[in-house]
């Protein structure tokens, strides 16, 4: 009865999902704003690419 109680009251599981859940939402921000940086920097090399080829 004192293993059931003390599993119970137990709350490190818990707290290493919380730091699981946490980790997962900051690499979802990293990949996420990484591909929005991505995609701009591809517009920005096609603005110049296209400014340079047409300047000459």
């Amino acid at each position: 009865m004192q293993l059931v109680a003390k599993f119970l009251r137990d709350e490190s599981g818990a707290t290493a999902i919380e730091y699981g859940l946490i980790a997962t939402l900051i690499a979802l921000a990293i990949i996420v704003g990484a591909g929005a940086l991505g995609n701009a920097l591809n517009a920005q090399f096609t603005t110049v690419g296209t400014t340079v080829n047409s300047a000459s």
